[in-house]
């Protein structure tokens, strides 16, 4: 109530922020984007003939990695550049959507100081104001009370976008490492799955002499 209006404002961004950041941390693990073990449990299937309890046990994952896998099995006739593509486009887009899902973090940290600024001089003005009509410009308690209400906005401001722009950096980075583990685990699957044997990329053409 001291600070006016705009500790409101930094109280709803600070709601916001506690917001957009649990439901991160719920929604962005990574167990729903590249989950540890799926990449080992699906290679057996696959190398047994097994696609439909394959694309069975990619379904109940519910991951990104899942769905890329899903269609390295679904284009699995098709060639591998093709394919792999296609699974980075779908992470692609995961990643994205995850991105934008966190941007109200960089919006907090960039608007909350600011807003915390503006109502330091909104509060400085109105205690110069009381100062002015009161006629009190000898009085140091009354100098120093409005002085202190106006810049508890922003220390408030200060509080909320320090955290927030730790957490949005922290997501951020948090992407680039599930990002390279996805294409990590893609490439494992498609040089398993779509190169040719060794022994048959070596072995000599029927027709060739010795």
């Amino acid at each position: 109530r001291d600070g006016g209006i705009g500790i409101v404002v930094i109280g709803a961004l600070s709601l916001l922020m506690v917001t957009v950041a649990l439901e991160r941390f719920v929604h962005f693990r990574k167990g729903r984007v590249a989950p540890d073990g799926l990449v080992e449990a699906v290679q057996p299937l696959w190398a047994a003939g097994q696609f439909d309890q394959l694309q069975a046990r990619l379904d109940a994952s519910d991951s990104t990695l899942a769905r890329m896998v899903a269609h390295l099995v679904q284009g699995r006739h098709q060639d591998a550049r093709t394919v792999g593509e296609g699974a980075a486009d779908i992470a692609s887009l995961e990643l994205r959507t995850h991105q934008q899902k966190a941007y109200p973090l960089a919006v907090v940290a960039t608007v909350a100081p600011i807003v915390g600024l503006l109502g330091t001089v909104i509060g400085m003005i109105e205690a110069f104001h009381v100062i002015a009509f009161s006629g009190a410009m000898g009085d140091p308690a009354l100098l120093a009370g409005g002085i202190s209400k106006a810049l508890i906005n922003t220390a408030a401001g200060l509080s909320v976008a320090l955290p927030s722009l730790a957490l949005h950096h922290y997501f951020k980075s948090r992407q680039v490492s599930l990002g390279l583990a996805l294409e990590r685990h893609i490439q494992q699957l498609q040089r398993a799955w779509f190169s040719p044997p060794a022994d048959s990329a070596n072995a000599p053409s029927a027709g060739q002499g010795h």
